[in-house]
């Protein structure tokens, strides 16, 4: 895949999981695709994917699983 920020090929897709909104109105999408370039070091969303999160965010009761997670502050 070529990298749209640097143009070199060698960008590969990861899926990690991002947390949106924050307190009690907090909730975590996983498995989004984010491009990663070895070449330059950015990390990116595709306008696919960020249209995708948009719709998920605004339909997330319909979607979302309710789990229990564990929440550590930094300090």
């Amino acid at each position: 895949m070529i990298c749209d920020n640097c143009g070199k090929q060698g960008a590969r897709i990861r899926r990690v999981a991002r947390t949106y909104g924050k307190g009690k109105d907090i909730f975590v999408i996983e498995n989004v695709p984010i491009v990663t370039c070895p070449h330059c070091g950015e990390s990116y969303l595709k306008a696919e994917t960020l249209h995708e999160i948009e719709r998920i965010k605004l339909h997330k009761k319909s979607f979302a699983v309710k789990r229990s997670v564990s929440v550590v502050e930094f300090a």
